[in-house]
């Protein structure tokens, strides 16, 4: 089983695409909790140059505590990652934790009709973009 979807975006730059996926989000009611720009913390911590790579991490609080009254644990799988990366060639592309497969390690078949409706939810942003 895959663990993420994605896409490529071809006309927006790097600013835009975080723009376009922020504005996805909220019209499916996440929210950013998290922005990690691993390219500037490779650089600060390892000196090292890497490319334009951020990870948002997206939160949709009613489902979030949905998750939460029945595994009380998943807050180690929260937020929902959303990474942005910078390819070779320039091109943008967009990835998405595929909530599903990461609640397969957890066990607790009662998770399922939540991972399910998140994975639409990321589906439909990644769609829309």
């Amino acid at each position: 089983m895959r663990y993420y979807f994605q896409k490529t975006l071809f006309s927006e730059s790097f600013d835009e695409a975080i723009e376009k996926v922020t504005e996805e989000l909220k019209k499916e009611g996440f929210g950013v909790l998290t922005e990690i720009d691993v390219q500037a913390t490779l650089k600060n911590k390892l000196d090292v140059d890497f490319r334009k790579y951020r990870i948002l991490g997206a939160c949709n609080p009613p489902f979030a505590y949905k998750a939460l009254q029945t595994e009380l644990h998943i807050g180690t799988m929260l937020p929902c990652n959303v990474v942005v990366m910078e390819k070779d060639d320039g091109k943008i592309n967009v990835s998405a934790v595929d909530p599903e497969a990461s609640m397969m390690a957890v066990g607790n078949t009662d998770l399922k009709p939540v991972a399910s409706e998140i994975k639409k939810k990321l589906e439909r942003v990644i769609k829309n973009l």
